[in-house]
């Protein structure tokens, strides 16, 4: 996918999800002939934009996250101060999430200030010229302001998920018809927030290309780093002997990271009849074929599939 067409296809999954949203909202807040439910409204998106101000605080409790000092690893602080230079943004501060896994995310707010976390897992499994690739993705991330367009489109299916159960819940105090009319209502509101749900995936998805893109562009053969970082992250990363409670921390902020958690046990089991060396790993990817369940898996993800990935970035090289 050409980088012009990478950019339509977002800008136009943009455009379908805000002017479906303002229609279905419209239309049926219309029919209902209650306008009281904007007030629920307001105080949705007041609470969305309080997490987003105040996630990165969150982030740093649940993934143990601290900064890292300079002098602790100078070479890591002059790789993302050359990357943002390249990038032109200012630069992130450098944090580090005691987290076993290898991954990394960006994130930030107005409160906070913009931060790119790297993983213990990260810096043990992946050698220098692949942690560089990889933070050069997450700059491309800050660059592009995905973590405040994702917050935005994200408050839509929340809304219409809140709107939905208010109107059945109204319904059951009414009168016999109107109770039914907002009951169904209210589940038109519910169905459409899935929906909605499905093209926000899809721009979750058109957006980690975009940021792979950035990383080959900003990084000295960055898409052969990229490719390479990937495919170790993919293999190494194992859910399966986890606990309950540090798989749900892992996925709380799923979104965040280069490779989605929650797809690995799946993605592993890809890459599971592999023995090849490290080197040839991700031409051993490359050589599968996405099957029907890796589609399906790849619909309801935040992440693009890993063979798909790859291949974008060969296109690159």
């Amino acid at each position: 996918m050409s980088i012009w067409k990478l950019r339509l296809s977002m800008l136009g999954t943009l455009a379908l999800i805000i002017s479906l949203s303002t229609l279905i909202f419209t239309v049926l807040l219309s029919l209902a002939g209650i306008f009281d439910f904007l007030t629920l409204g307001i105080l949705v998106i007041a609470m969305n934009i309080g997490q987003w101000l105040f996630a990165p605080y969150i982030v740093d409790a649940i993934y143990r996250v601290k900064p890292i000092p300079e002098n602790e690893n100078p070479q890591l602080h002059q790789t993302i101060a050359d990357i943002s230079r390249k990038s032109g943004i200012k630069q992130p501060k450098l944090m580090l999430a005691h987290i076993p896994l290898p991954n990394a995310f960006a994130y930030g707010s107005p409160i906070s200030g913009s931060r790119v976390a790297v993983t213990e897992g990260l810096l043990k499994n992946l050698d220098e010229g692949e942690v560089e690739a990889v933070i050069g993705h997450e700059l491309g991330h800050l660059k592009h302001r995905d973590v405040q367009i994702m917050m935005a489109v994200s408050i839509l299916p929340a809304l219409f998920t809140y709107m939905g159960y208010m109107f059945m819940f109204s319904g059951s105090s009414n009168r016999k018809n109107e109770g039914g009319n907002s009951a169904l209502i209210g589940i038109v509101f519910i169905g459409f927030s899935w929906v909605l749900n499905m093209f926000i995936l899809y721009l979750s998805r058109l957006r980690e290309y975009y940021a792979d893109r950035h990383s080959a562009a900003v990084v000295d053969n960055g898409a052969q780093k990229l490719s390479s970082g990937l495919a170790k992250i993919v293999h190494t990363t194992k859910m399966g002997n986890r606990s309950r409670s540090e798989k749900q921390n892992l996925n709380a902020f799923k979104a965040l990271f280069i490779a989605d958690p929650d797809k690995a046990n799946a993605d592993s089991a890809t890459l599971s009849a592999m023995e090849a060396s490290k080197g040839d790993l991700v031409q051993e990817i490359l050589a599968k074929e996405p099957t029907l369940m890796d589609k399906v898996i790849e619909a309801l993800s935040t992440h693009p599939n890993i063979v798909k990935r790859l291949r974008a970035l060969q296109e690159l090289n």
